[in-house]
């Protein structure tokens, strides 16, 4: 009986000597935690955001654009969302070059392109007495120093816009046989003329055309 006795406690403390063996060790066969409901799982954490600065609405004025033409350019805008006016300007030196050019040259082909039937009438009648007198103009567009918006307006679906132009002109009159009877193309002066283009919103003809000449 007793040989019995200490047989079963061998073999106990055997299976002891077992267990602590593996105690503390994860087999992969261990039961998952319960999943917690949602009242019981803690809540994430929320770092704060920090505050966006403020977004200032464009303005639509800036050095190119007199403070008095910002309502008429608001109501091109509203009449033709696209108007872009860096472009305008960009197109409005690109015309007065070749207005001019045109003008000096006594080319009213070219000027019908750009300019009004009234404006068109005057420049051809200036071109005409230039010929009865046998004078030819050898002017030369040196440089535009600015070009800047000074009034716009909206008449039904008529734009116009006025640009003031600050250039540098060398200006020389020739008669007949090529001889300098005024000016010198070593000496440029400057000049302040102010223009009105003139376009109808959403039509299909991108183009604007001078329609009244004046000097500041």
């Amino acid at each position: 009986m007793l040989f019995y006795v200490v047989l079963l406690a061998m073999v106990a403390l055997f299976l002891a000597l077992r267990l602590y063996s593996v105690l503390g060790k994860r087999t992969g066969h261990e039961q998952q935690p319960l999943a917690r409901s949602a009242d019981d799982r803690p809540l994430p954490v929320t770092l704060p955001r920090a505050p966006e600065p403020a977004q200032a609405a464009t303005p639509v004025v800036n050095r190119n654009i007199d403070p008095q033409a910002e309502q008429g350019l608001r109501a091109v805008i509203g009449g033709e969302p696209g108007f872009d006016v860096a472009q305008f300007l960009n197109g409005a030196q690109s015309a007065y070059r070749m207005t001019l050019e045109a003008f000096w040259k006594g080319d009213e082909d070219v000027l019908a392109d750009l300019v009004e039937a009234d404006v068109l009438a005057a420049f051809a009648e200036a071109i005409e007495q230039r010929r009865e007198a046998g004078q030819t103009l050898d002017n030369r567009l040196i440089r535009v120093d600015s070009a800047k918006i000074v009034d716009a307006q909206v008449q039904g679906r008529e734009a116009r816009i006025t640009v003031r132009f600050d250039a540098d002109i060398a200006a020389v009159t020739r008669d007949a046989d090529g001889n300098v009877i005024a000016g010198s193309l070593s000496d440029a002066v400057e000049t302040h003329d102010v223009w009105t283009f003139a376009r109808m919103l959403k039509s299909g003809d991108p183009n604007w055309k001078l329609v009244d000449t004046d000097e500041a």
